[in-house]
């Protein structure tokens, strides 16, 4: 890859951390899409995007953790199967597009669900032990099948059933990522046995880009900047689905 289409790609990849981790999360979604639109190889793209993702989310859990937000009680329910379903998704390499499309319209809904409530951070009661579980799994298991963390799916879900306020939500979520983006990388490098070398620039980038984010998004946003935040991730991340299914 030449200098220049490098520096760009690093630049866009700064950008994209610096924007998901202030809402909780690490970015592969936004990683794949800019790496897609640089001509890279899937097999390329896929654990590129996990150990962004894992540098990225590791940041935002520490910030978020130490600003007060974190519950493991609202985590662990989430994380229990989502971690071996998550090596599951990242050791399969299944044909997609159904799947792709009826999220991103998902996460298109969700968006504007957001943008147009902002200022809603009621709470209520907590998801029966079972049902978290087993979502928590599903939500594992298509975090590794797409090579992202699952935050992406996981904090809209926790905000539109009130199960949790604005910063819960995320700082359970980059946990989340974090745990799902290194059993879907240790599932990957199972199947395919290799990080490209390119990932090394991009993450200084990554890293730049999440402790800038996550610091603004654990003590300095307030809730409604954080839902519009998210709103905007949801987007692009919607987008990237529709148009890749």
């Amino acid at each position: 890859m030449q200098v220049e289409y490098l520096a760009v790609l690093v630049l866009a990849i700064g950008v994209v951390a610096f924007l998901y981790s202030s809402v909780g999360h690490a970015g592969a979604s936004g990683y794949i899409a800019v790496m897609t639109l640089a001509s890279l190889s899937p097999a390329v793209i896929k654990p590129s995007a996990l150990v962004l993702n894992i540098l990225v989310a590791s940041i935002g859990s520490w910030q978020f953790y130490r600003a007060g937000h974190f519950r493991w009680s609202l985590f662990w329910p989430f994380a229990l199967l989502s971690i071996p379903l998550a090596f599951l998704g990242g050791y399969l390499d299944l044909p997609s597009h159904l799947f792709k499309l009826l999220v991103g319209i998902v996460l298109l809904v969700s968006a504007l669900y957001f943008f147009w409530r902002p200022d809603n951070d009621d709470v209520g009661p907590a998801p029966a032990l079972p049902i978290a579980i087993a979502s928590g799994g599903m939500l594992g298991f298509f975090a590794g099948l797409t090579g992202t963390g699952g935050g992406i799916f996981l904090t809209p879900l926790l905000l539109v059933m009130h199960w949790a306020r604005t910063k819960e939500a995320a700082a359970a979520a980059a946990l989340f990522i974090l745990v799902n983006s290194i059993a879907g990388l240790a599932g990957n490098a199972t199947s395919v046995g290799f990080v490209p070398s390119l990932v090394w620039p991009l993450a200084i980038a990554a890293v730049v880009g999440g402790s800038a984010g996550s610091y603004f998004g654990s003590r300095r946003y307030p809730a409604a900047t954080i839902k519009r935040l998210l709103a905007a991730v949801l987007v692009i991340a919607g987008l990237k689905l529709l148009l890749t299914a």
